[in-house]
């Protein structure tokens, strides 16, 4: 819904390469949206906070929703507790 909307840009970061990303995004049928590949440096997790510290999933990103405004200030922000679960998309359009 958000890549629909006018001055709305849609990053999806993950660490897959983004050969991956492209798949994903035509087998979802996602279009106006951008992928980030965090794969070789790991700013993006880093940076954010969404790095997994431990466990078997050491090292990948958690899922998370930021929405910033047009001048890059944060509005809205989750990451939730475990990689299964999704975040509330609907609070995150809210806030947009």
């Amino acid at each position: 819904e958000a890549s629909k909307l006018e001055n709305t840009v849609v990053v999806c970061a993950s660490k897959d390469l983004p050969f991956a990303h492209s798949r994903f995004c035509v087998a979802e049928g996602l279009e106006n949206v951008v992928s980030a590949s965090d794969f070789r440096d790991g700013s993006f997790g880093r940076d954010f906070g969404v790095t997994i510290a431990d466990g078997p999933m050491a090292g990948l990103l958690s899922r998370a929703v930021v929405v910033l405004d047009e001048q890059g200030v944060v509005k809205y922000t989750e990451q939730v507790p475990e990689i299964v679960q999704e975040p509330d998309y609907e609070a995150a359009l809210k806030s947009i």
